[in-house]
């Protein structure tokens, strides 16, 4: 799931300074299980913006409207009558749901209400740990299931740094080790081998820096370039 946490009240306030109708714009898949932006964080968020507001002797309307997702058409279109009544949005969304705002309703003023944080689990109740760096090219099949990307503090791919110690990472002793983690886990299915294979460099062209990506779905290319090809004609 995508974990994200709600910014600090000061720095929302900031950020709308100016609007008369505000709408706080709730999630409610990842960031409702994180408590950061579902149906009750909007309520709160909303009453709280009103009663700072009032509080400094000024004019706002502050409402809330929470969709199933935000990131799906189909979902957002729901918040349609809402966001074109209010002059300014905050989403409390991850950063895919706030930009779904942007571009399916251009005209609307959008302010983002969490801080986007990572791909992750919840490990205990009111904990979530990074798990996943979405970098394209997954290697737990070498790893037996433990994420070097996401889980190295150094995103080390051939082994330990000289600062691990008894298991921890030298950033922070709290830390695990990821390739302590590793060859446990290959230990464990009698894979110690792999450590001495002569792998070749890692495939980075799948990550982020090739610039924004795209998965599409190989039945529907055509589609996709004929609709591309509609839209670009001259009128």
């Amino acid at each position: 799931m995508i974990v994200a946490e709600q910014k600090p009240l000061a720095e929302i306030l900031g950020s709308i300074d100016g609007a008369k109708n505000v709408l706080v714009l709730g999630c409610g898949t990842c960031v409702t299980v994180c408590f950061a932006g579902g149906t009750k964080e909007a309520e709160v968020l909303a009453s709280s913006l009103r009663l700072k507001a009032k509080l400094e002797g000024k004019e706002l309307e502050a409402s809330h409207f929470t969709v199933q997702r935000q990131c799906e058409w189909e979902y957002l279109d729901q918040a349609g009558d809402p966001i074109r009544a209010a002059d300014t949005v905050v989403s409390l969304a991850c950063g895919v749901g706030a930009q779904a705002v942007v571009e399916r309703f251009p005209e609307a003023r959008m302010l983002p209400g969490l801080n986007t944080r990572f791909y992750g689990l919840p490990t205990s109740h009111g904990l979530w740990e990074e798990r996943c760096a979405g970098c394209g090219d997954c290697v737990l099949d070498f790893t037996d299931g433990i994420c070097p990307i996401a889980r190295c503090s150094k995103n080390l791919l051939n082994g330990p740094c000289g600062g691990s110690h008894d298991g921890k990472c030298e950033v922070n002793d709290s830390i695990e080790c990821a390739w302590q983690l590793i060859y446990d886990r290959m230990k464990k299915f009698g894979h110690l081998d792999r450590l001495l294979e002569t792998r070749a460099p890692k495939d980075w062209r799948p990550a982020r820096d090739g610039g924004p990506r795209k998965v599409e779905r190989e039945d529907l290319k055509l589609s996709h370039r004929e609709a591309e090809g509609e839209a670009s004609a001259p009128a």
